[in-house]
């Protein structure tokens, strides 16, 4: 299996997809999807490709558990793919962290290439190698680190998506530029959604992601500024999974990087005008949510995070907009009185 993907931004999915195929003379080519992007991607690209097998499972976070993933190796086992096989993820974050997951345990690991439909995965989940499903209440729990053949970024498909899905990716390209770009959050704060020039931004945020995981690929330092906003927000979309209140993942995220940047600010780390700034553009965009669990739910959910190192809760908190320092140790009393600012702001 490749050990780095390239990154293609496109509009030309089919050609470059044809050339890969072509490049890498598989046995066999199977297509996964979910039941959306079955309907409204896949009509985009069938008609040019060479002949593929078809797996479809149904969406949603909830379904990206060993459940999905056991139905995903049933059906590869069922077609009888061999190590030379070939798998085409098209779909959003959800698709491609199983997909590529069961694609690099399947017989010990097969080619596969992710093609993201939606914002959120053509500007976070599709780069960088990290794979894995949902156990328990523990997100991407169970999971590995392996690079696709390629990905392949398409901004065509960004029209088959609800409003709700794009609003949830543009949290990711808010983290980016809180966490690398003063200047361009300064840009995109002056804006409403509408108002959000897509292109450039996901050319911005694959730019940045990619340099960070080749500089480490496997999240020993510097990469786990990726992770700002995620500690708190992980735990609020993991239990809201299993809640009457479900979150989309950009909106948890929302949540969390409010929390986790009031904790910077009470650590000195970015200023009080540098948190209202954050927190009003925030919430411009995503409005306030309701935290769909108590806070000792939470805060057990939290204890288990993949960043902790023993019983220190780990985070990677802003450093004045536009950097980002990781590894800062955060109190359970830090996170409860974070969540009381949100809340109350």
């Amino acid at each position: 299996m490749s050990s780095a993907g390239a990154c293609i931004l496109t509009d030309r999915t089919a050609e470059k997809l044809n050339a890969l195929i072509a490049e890498l003379n598989p046995s066999s080519v199977t297509l996964l999807t979910d039941e959306n992007t079955a309907q409204y991607c896949l009509p985009l690209l069938a008609t040019e490709l060479p002949a593929f097998s078809h797996i479809t499972v149904p969406a949603g976070e909830q379904n990206k558990n060993l459940g999905g993933a056991t139905q995903v190796w049933k059906e590869m086992t069922d077609l009888q793919i061999d190590r030379k096989g070939l798998l085409i993820v098209l779909g959003g974050g959800v698709l491609g962290d199983m997909g590529g997951f069961c694609a690099s345990t399947y017989k010990r690991g097969i080619n596969f290439i992710l093609i993201p439909t939606t914002l959120l995965a053509q500007v976070d989940a599709s780069v960088g190698g990290k794979l894995g499903i949902d156990f328990e209440d523990f997100k991407n729990h169970i999971g590995v680190f392996q690079n696709p053949v390629a990905t392949i970024i398409d901004s065509r498909f960004l029209k088959t998506v609800p409003g709700s899905e794009l609003r949830s990716g543009f949290a990711e390209i808010i983290k980016h530029c809180i966490i690398s770009d003063a200047a361009m959050f300064e840009k995109i704060s002056k804006k409403d959604l509408e108002s959000q020039q897509l292109g450039e931004l996901v050319a911005h945020s694959v730019a940045f992601k990619k340099d960070v995981v080749t500089k480490d690929p496997k999240e020993s330092g510097l990469r786990k500024i990726l992770n700002f906003g995620h500690t708190i927000g992980h735990g609020i979309e993991s239990l809201s999974l299993s809640s009457s209140h479900r979150l989309l993942h950009g909106e948890a995220i929302a949540i969390g990087m409010i929390t986790e940047s009031w904790i910077a600010c009470r650590k000195q780390m970015i200023s009080s005008d540098e948190l209202n700034q954050i927190t009003r553009f925030i919430k411009q965009i995503f409005g306030k949510e309701t935290i769909p669990a108590a806070t000792g739910d939470l805060i057990r959910v939290i204890s288990q995070d993949k960043k902790n190192l023993g019983n220190r809760i780990l985070m990677a908190l802003p450093e004045g907009i536009g950097n980002c320092k990781w590894d800062v140790a955060v109190t359970p009393e830090e996170i409860t009185a974070s969540l009381e600012y949100y809340l109350s702001a």
